[in-house]
């Protein structure tokens, strides 16, 4: 796998908060700068934390009951979901390795690959 996966209000129950591992959530829009430009540390991640994480990625502006439900007011957001649960928020763009250090105080760093 290695990439993030599009997630929706129909499947983000069965991708997001039945996910026996820890999810991260890329809540962006199509037209948000700040979202393109993180874009591609989502993608790396992805492939960094396989078989540890899954990233995901909701559109908010095709997806507004999830975005909603979650208070997203603000974008990019990155959620961390761990049991089904909302443990972690991350608003607005931050590099990689700040977005590693949050990440693995959640899911840990177990055979961590190093960037």
């Amino acid at each position: 796998m290695g990439k993030p996966v599009h997630v929706n209000d129909q499947d983000f129950e069965t991708q997001v908060i039945r996910s026996e591992v820890p999810v991260l959530v890329d809540f962006w829009a199509e037209w948000c700068g700040p979202c393109r430009m993180i874009a591609p540390i989502v993608e790396d991640l992805a492939g960094e934390y396989e078989g540890r994480m899954k990233v995901v990625k909701v559109d908010v502006d095709e997806n507004n009951n999830l975005a909603h439900r979650y208070s997203i007011m603000s974008i990019p957001t990155l959620g961390i979901f761990k049991g089904g649960q909302l443990v972690e928020r991350l608003v607005g763009y931050m590099p990689k390795q700040e977005l590693k250090k949050r990440i693995d105080q959640v899911v840990g760093t177990r055979g961590q690959l190093t960037a």
